[in-house]
Formats: C-alpha cells, sequence, structure tokens
C-alpha cells in the first residue's frame, strides 16, 4: 500500500532544501483528563499506532507550539496525543518536589492509563525527552519506542563540564522572565539565539504563539519563585542504562546547547541507540524542517515496529 504524507503547508522555503517553515496553524479542540491528582491538556488528532508528543521546557512552550507543524504529517497513520507537560500550557501548574523526572514520568503514565494507552511510542524534544527517558527506564512495558531531540539527561559529555552545568535554559528562563518581565522582543531573541537556527525563517505566529502563552498568570507564578517549584534536577547516568527501547537521537547540527558528540555519546548508553544528524536546524528541528523531520522520525518507528 502506497502512503501519501499530508501536502506541506505553506511557509518559508528552507535553504537546505524545498520543505516550508510552517507556523503551528490552528490546534485541535482542547481535551482534558485527571489523572493521579493533576489535570492535563491535550490535543487528539489521527488515527492508528498510540504516539505521546512531549514538548520542550522552554518559556511559553506547549504541546502544539512545539510539534504543531509537524504533528499533520504523523497524523495520516498514527493516533497523535500532543500533550502539554505539567506547568505548561493549559495543564495544571502543580509545584514539584523531589526528583523532577520521576514525578514527570509518573504522572504520563497516569495519563496513559486514563486514556487507556497501553503502550506508546514516544516522540519528544528537549524537557520532553529526558521525561521520556525517565519513563523508559522505569516503566519500559509502556513504551514501544523513543525519538529524542535536543535533551539533556546527565550532566557531562565530549565538552564537559556541560554550559552552565546544564542550566543554560533555566538562566534563559530567568533572564526572559526578570527585569521588565517578558516581552515579544525577548521572545523573539531568546527563539533565534537558543532555538531556531536561521532567523529569517521563524514564523511570527509561532513568537505570537510561545509570547502570548509566556504571559500565562499560572507560568509568571512559577518563574518568580525563589524555591524550585520544578523539583530536583535529576541525573540519569543509570536509568540510561535501563532503557530497552529502540531509541533514535535526532539532532540538530547547530544546536545552541549541545553539539552532536553528546548525542553520540547518549546514543552509546542506550542499549539500542541511534543518531541522526540534521543539517541547518538547532534546537526545534521538528518546527524549523518539519517535513524532513517527518520523514527520519517516520523511517526509524517503521524499521523497529515493523521488522
Amino acid at each position: 500500500m502506497t502512503r501519501t504524507p499530508p501536502p506541506a503547508p505553506e511557509g518559508r522555503l528552507d535553504p537546505a532544501g524545498d520543505t516550508p517553515s510552517p507556523p503551528a496553524g490552528p490546534a485541535p479542540e482542547s481535551r482534558f483528563a485527571v489523572a493521579d491528582g493533576v489535570t492535563y491538556h491535550f490535543h487528539e488528532l489521527g488515527q492508528g499506532p498510540d504516539t505521546v508528543f512531549l514538548h520542550g521546557g522552554g518559556p511559553g512552550c506547549t504541546g502544539w507550539s512545539d510539534f504543531g507543524p509537524v504533528a499533520p504529517y504523523f497524523a495520516a497513520d498514527r493516533h497523535c496525543l500532543v500533550v502539554d507537560i505539567l506547568q505548561y500550557g493549559k495543564s495544571e501548574k502543580c509545584r514539584i518536589s523531589g526528583p523532577m523526572w520521576d514525578f514527570h514520568a509518573a504522572k504520563t503514565v497516569a495519563l496513559m492509563d486514563v486514556l487507556g494507552v497501553e503502550r506508546a511510542d514516544f516522540v519528544c524534544n528537549s524537557w520532553g525527552g529526558t521525561i521520556a527517558l525517565c519513563l523508559a527506564a522505569r516503566y519500559p512495558e509502556r513504551v514501544r519506542s523513543l525519538v529524542v531531540t535536543g535533551s539533556m539527561p546527565v550532566f557531562y559529555g565530549p565538552l564537559a563540564p556541560l554550559p552552565e552545568r546544564g542550566h543554560r535554559g533555566r538562566a534563559a528562563r530567568d533572564v526572559y522572565y526578570g527585569g521588565e518581565g517578558p516581552t515579544r522582543e525577548k521572545m523573539r531573541a531568546l527563539l533565534t539565539r537558543l532555538e531556531w537556527y536561521d532567523a529569517a525563517r521563524l514564523p511570527e505566529e509561532t513568537v505570537d504563539l510561545r509570547w502570548r502563552q509566556s504571559l500565562d498568570p499560572g507560568e509568571r507564578e512559577l518563574a518568580a519563585m525563589a524555591d524550585s517549584p520544578r523539583g530536583d534536577w535529576q541525573d540519569l547516568t543509570a536509568e540510561l542504562g535501563l532503557v530497552e527501547a529502540p531509541t533514535l537521537f535526532v539532532w540538530g547540527r547547530e544546536d545552541a546547547f549541545l553539539t552532536p558528540d553528546y548525542p553520540l555519546m547518549l546514543s552509546r548508553m542506550v542499549r539500542r541507540g541511534n543518531l541522526h544528524v540534521m543539517d541547518h536546524v538547532s534546537h526545534h528541528l521538528q518546527e524549523e524542517r518539519p517535513a524532513a523531520y517527518h520523514a527520519v522520525v517516520d523511517g526509524f518507528l517503521r524499521s523497529v515496529n515493523h521488522p
């Protein structure tokens, strides 16, 4: 059976090829679920194998801001659950105590239970990928495969010590919410410095989406707290050795946080680890080159789930 991918949305042409760089577009209808005492917001689209999308931890990030440009490609033959992780988007702004990745992993499994998802493929960016790696180590029976982009599950690497000991994103969030507070200009500067390779291709709609979400009172309250409402930072060195699911690390060649030497190390720490490095992208490659990202990830998922 020949599968025809959805037509690419209109957008700016990618200098690496003919892939557009579209904004996320209108999100599907919001859905909510209470899982183990917390409320999750998510979008649901498509039919097929259950696939959970977990986004990054930058100011104003949501499931749809991070995966909206690429979700329609996956929804052509997958049941996509595009989740706002806790403390982001329309999900609950609960305070987290104890190890942060353990907390997120357990709550994500609780969400799967409520939604009747026994086992899923996970497609994740940054913080979401670290959550998924922890989940795969703690609950291996719930994970078919993992796709991880731009995540930092361990505190060391080929360029050790890591920049700001792995806290560059946290420092950027403090700067963004500090001073005069969040502004659209500061959001554009953050995206072009840390998340996108080519500032000329960053859609203004994406800047607006992230900036407006960053003004959420709950997110601003969390950012202003002097103590740590996000939980204790965890190093997952031991956990990576427990991950049994086939894992693809997809990295931007120009990632502003860590060079591709770092995910190469991670791919060796995970028993069934693989690495793909994509050109002309930084930290959010699924937004900058959605068609190319889908092609790589779809090929991987098909290879491991249909031997």
